[in-house]
């Protein structure tokens, strides 16, 4: 339990780092450098930034296990499997966003660190506005996953949404600037709640159920087979190893391995050596088949992938982080082959 703790902790550093994350780290150091020369301030934002993002860890955890215990198979992720999840939060990353307390809070108890800090100055302006652009690629990441998930039609409505949003906030700027000099800024303050409520009125109507994935059509063009638990049961031990990608567009980590392991031609050349049957288990959108085998393999959430042997033997899980030389070496062994 120790060793896991650690390893979460570490996890949480490192997930400032991450694409969906990194972009709001700015917002940290900004709210660090108005309190630089206000040792107690920055200890309460820090504590409070702690206290926050811990609470919020914990109300996550706890909507996790009330719906496991109500029934749903559900693991970490899930809620990117919903298209207006995805949509509300690509809006949410296009107007602001949340990070993680680990270095903020670090510094904000040690005040010295801030010291180190440069100066505030114009300097602040221009980077405020430069580091919007990793914002706005978060975003147009979660836009690419939402049209994964329900195609061009819910697409052009969120896109659509944005501008308004966009106009929204342009107009709630305008509002807070006439307002400090005194002028009227009710209208203004209306309207924009009035521009608010038509961005999210659309946004339930962006989940069909049942619609299939845009990507589906073109997995037939692939030595690809469409994973079920019942296939692999039937398949197993019948002369050929399978090769299970248990996988989703909005995990990043899948589209990396998938970039640099599983679609080269090293990989490719050992699928075809060796018969191996190649199957894609998509939870781009909710699968309670994915997240049942996610449970039977201890794993939290994806990726995940399995290679069964070809003799029917136990099967084996490849780590999260793939090579080439990972999956074709596994790929020999479940075959019978020598490396």
């Amino acid at each position: 339990m120790l060793t896991a703790m650690l390893a979460a902790f570490i996890g949480g550093i490192i997930l400032n780092f991450m694409p969906c994350v990194f972009p709001v780290i700015s917002l940290k150091a900004f709210g660090l450098l108005r309190h630089a020369d206000n040792s107690a301030g920055t200890r309460r934002e820090g504590l409070g930034f702690l206290l926050g993002v811990t609470v919020t860890m914990m109300a996550l955890a706890g909507i996790l296990l009330a719906a496991r215990a109500g029934g749903a198979a559900v693991g970490w992720g899930f809620q990117l499997q919903s298209p207006l999840v995805i949509a509300l939060l690509s809006l949410v990353i296009l107007a602001a966003a949340l990070g993680f307390a680990a270095p903020f809070t670090l510094i904000s108890l040690f005040p010295a660190l801030a010291r180190l800090l440069p100066k505030p100055g114009a300097w602040m302006d221009i980077l405020k506005r430069g580091l919007a652009f990793p914002m706005f690629g978060a975003y147009a990441w979660l836009v690419w996953v939402l049209a994964q998930q329900v195609g061009s039609a819910a697409l052009a409505t969120l896109l659509a949404a944005s501008v308004v949003l966009s106009f929204a906030a342009w107009l709630y700027g305008m509002a807070q600037h006439r307002q400090l000099q005194g002028k009227g800024h009710r209208l203004m303050y209306a309207l924009t709640a009035v521009l608010i409520v038509a961005v999210l009125a659309p946004l339930p109507g962006l989940i069909k159920p049942g619609d299939a994935l845009p990507g589906e059509a073109a997995a037939a063009e692939v030595a690809q087979e469409k994973w079920t638990p019942q296939t692999v049961a039937a398949e197993r031990g019948q002369g050929k190893a399978i090769f299970v990608n248990f996988t989703a567009s909005w995990c990043i980590t899948c589209q990396v391995n998938e970039k640099t392991s599983l679609s080269t031609q090293a990989v490719k050349e050992a699928l075809a050596k060796t018969g191996t049957r190649y199957m894609v288990a998509d939870s781009t959108k909710f699968n309670p088949d994915v997240d049942d085998a996610l449970n039977e393999f201890g794993q939290g959430g994806l990726p995940l992938y399995v290679v069964y042997p070809a003799d029917g033997g136990p099967p084996k899980v490849l780590p999260q982080v793939l090579t080439p030389g990972i999956v074709v070496n596994a790929l020999n062994q479940a075959a019978g082959k020598k490396a």
